[in-house]
């Protein structure tokens, strides 16, 4: 469970690097910074109060919110002797979650909600005050993700069994957060790039991915960290996560073929933009189901997600709002994707035990599913929405038209993701080679690059 925490606490970084090569050069290092900072502001808040509200004793015992007293600051956490005599025999007593420590699962948990903040970022790339997201974030966290994550995962330590609502009462499966993570945030996504506005300039100029070289890294680095995000949701080394791990693999394959596919016919070429964004896609669909349908259901669900996001993130020019970086198209469609198909199908073969419409199971899970899914976006909606409203209002949400057009990385950073200052003349103009260039073939290189006098 540490190395699987380890894991998801690397989805961060590797989102960093999937964000920062999909904007333009003059915003990477602040597209990354939004990323790393979630790790700050919400590591902070988690230990603080924000476990204690997603996995505390429900408030009045109605699923819908942790007591926020109940592990605040952890110090409930930390009773118990920790280091044994082995010649004396000590007992070692420390408190647990199931099977695991406590400390273990409150790791584990926390990555969950660093990662989960990040991913909004990428819907407000380029134009949102650096300032303005830590807060945003916070908030965030607090009134939306902490409660959500309470209906979704939390762990009744009396009754042995989950306390929240979404899980308890409605018995919604999601093993490892397609409504917590991946709706909520791209749910507020969308709302926060309405809220924000479009980028100067989109969607008459064009804003390619400045490095996909970072953008095929991150991808990569995504997909090694999800292992420890779904089978690491067994919450042990079992069959539970063998089985999550098979689903993951083999979703996440044929839902980056599917994405190639649907390029491939709609715009004549398939894309290394599009195999890292189908790989993104098949993650998200099989998060939520990859406990409760088989491996060939696991397939089914990666090529409807594959598809679907792909057609998905062309509807931001249909409706007109500006999700830099396709969030809404590939968390937010790829969640719903991924929950809903439970419904079709699930099999009771697998670990959830239970059949969808497909396997004789009816529309029972199905609207289940899908109730499960509509109550996390109208929350995350409406909240969202006060959120990003009482932020314009007050402190302000976006850059200046000044400091959008020198770039956000040098309005909000004072610093630049890449140095040239080594194609430049000793007087600083981009005109004659410098001096200090070594060879001929050096010299011919930096004046090129500079465009040469004339």
């Amino acid at each position: 469970m540490l190395a699987s925490a380890a894991l998801v606490l690397l989805m961060t970084p590797g989102l960093a690097l999937f964000y920062g090569g999909m904007v333009r050069s003059k915003g990477v290092l602040n597209m990354m910074m939004m990323s790393l900072s979630a790790m700050g502001v919400i590591g902070v808040l988690w230990v603080l109060f924000g476990y204690s509200i997603a996995f505390g004793d429900s408030v009045g015992g109605a699923g819908f919110l942790g007591n926020p007293g109940d592990y605040a600051g952890l110090s409930s956490l930390l009773d118990g002797t920790y280091l044994a005599d082995a010649e004396a025999g000590t007992e070692v007593s420390i408190p647990l979650v199931g099977t695991i420590p406590a400390l273990v699962f409150v790791a584990f948990q926390g990555m969950f909600a660093i990662i989960t903040v990040a991913l909004i970022s990428g819907a407000v790339a380029d134009r949102m005050k650096f300032g303005s997201w830590l807060l945003f974030a916070g908030i965030w966290a607090t009134v939306v993700y902490f409660p959500v994550a309470h209906w979704v995962f939390s762990f009744d330590e009396v009754t042995a069994a989950v306390g929240g609502w979404i899980a308890n009462d409605l018995a919604v499966i999601d093993f490892a957060g397609g409504t917590a993570v991946h709706i909520n945030a791209g749910m507020a996504a969308l709302v926060l790039a309405i809220v924000l506005g479009k980028r100067r300039g989109w969607p008459r100029e064009p804003m390619r991915p400045h490095n996909l070289t970072l953008v095929m890294l991150g991808a990569g680095l995504l997909w090694f960290g999800w292992f420890g995000f779904n089978a690491g949701s067994a919450v042990g080394s079992n069959g539970i996560a063998g089985f999550a791990f098979v689903n993951t693999v083999v979703a996440t394959s044929a839902a980056m073929l599917g994405w190639l596919l649907t390029e491939r016919i709609r715009d004549g070429k398939p894309t290394s933009l599009g195999a890292a964004s189908g790989v993104v896609a098949g993650l998200v669909a099989i998060t939520p189901a990859c406990s409760s349908v088989s491996p060939l259901g696991a397939i089914a669900i990666g090529v409807v997600a594959g598809v679907l996001c792909a057609l998905a993130v062309g509807l931001k020019f249909r409706f007109g709002y500006d999700d830099s970086l396709d969030v809404v198209g590939v968390h937010l469609v790829g969640g719903l994707v991924g929950t809903l198909l439970i419904g079709l199908f699930a099999t009771a073969s697998s670990p959830a035990g239970v059949d969808g419409l497909f396997y004789g199971g009816g529309v029972d899970q199905l609207w289940r599913q899908a109730v499960g899914a509509l109550a996390v976006i109208v929350y995350c909606g409406v909240l969202s929405l006060v959120i990003a409203l009482a932020l314009k209002f007050t402190i302000g949400l976006r850059l200046s038209d000044d400091e959008e057009r020198a770039g956000i990385d040098e309005s909000e950073h004072a610093e630049t993701g890449y140095d040239f200052s080594t194609l430049r003349s000793a007087g600083g103009g981009l005109g004659t080679p410098r001096p200090d260039a070594a060879t001929p073939a050096a010299a011919e290189t930096v004046a090129a690059a500079s465009g040469k006098e004339g």
